[in-house]
């Protein structure tokens, strides 16, 4: 869980624009951050929801909702072709309405996933749209939600960093994209480092969503790096005691 306390922490989290969502699907460890000031919404998708042994998808959606109900939260579809997306989103949507309903930018065929966004958002549907990687991607989809209702758009930026690109100039051109559309904001989508926050608020992202492991990080920002060093140095003699190693 994230402190709190007066330390170094607060006053540098405190000056940031962009909003940090919680990545993941541990129900106690939603609660436990929806209790922090730093955390502005939740997200969550199938593939989070299954490491956590979910079974019941709705059920599991429904009790969320009903204790974090100020909050935005993103429930993704899982069918792969638009007509049975189109029915779980609108049956996903009627659970609250802080509900924002997560749709891939394509299928598992690379099928667009264009007319399900179009035809969600012109409904007044919320949706985040996920999984995107190009700036080709965001113009596209951004052309999708203009005019609709209230919508996210998600790039994974930790994903692209995966294969060596840095993803900064493509985050920077997805601002410029999505400020053309009020009512959309950019999501700065699977964060690798705690750096990520600040580069995601340099260039004006509007929200990065971040993974409980790495939210427990949150403490150390803005720590002084000589106790760093210091605790880090304690940290091998310690465990090099534990080991018992002999020379």
């Amino acid at each position: 869980m994230i402190e709190t306390s007066a330390d170094a922490t607060a006053p540098v989290l405190s000056r940031l624009s962009v909003k940090i969502f919680a990545d993941g699907a541990d129900k106690a460890a939603i609660l436990a951050l929806a209790k922090n000031p730093y955390i502005k919404g939740f997200t969550t998708n199938p593939t989070l929801m299954h490491k956590a042994g979910i079974r019941d998808y709705e059920r599991f959606a429904r009790e969320l909702l009903t204790e974090i109900p100020g909050y935005p939260v993103s429930f993704e579809v899982f069918a792969d072709d638009n007509a049975e997306m189109l029915r779980q989103a609108r049956e996903i949507a009627t659970w609250g309405t802080n509900v924002y309903v997560k749709i891939p930018v394509t299928n598992t065929k690379a099928e667009t996933t264009v007319p399900v966004i179009r035809a969600l958002t012109g409904e007044g549907t919320k949706v985040n749209v996920t999984a995107l990687m190009t700036v080709a991607q965001t113009e596209t989809v951004c052309d999708a939600l203009r005019g609709g209702a209230p919508a996210s758009v998600s790039i994974f930026a930790g994903r692209v960093a995966d294969t060596g690109r840095d993803p900064m100039p493509i985050m920077r051109a997805a601002r410029e994209i999505v400020a053309q559309h009020p009512g959309v904001e950019l999501i700065w989508a699977s964060p690798r480092e705690l750096l990520n926050i600040f580069q995601a608020d340099s260039i004006g992202t509007h929200i990065i969503t971040v993974t409980h492991d790495l939210l427990a990080k949150l403490p150390l920002v803005g720590k002084d790096l000589d106790e760093f060093s210091l605790d880090t140095v304690k940290m091998f003699a310690n465990d090099a005691a534990k080991a018992g190693f002999l020379l």
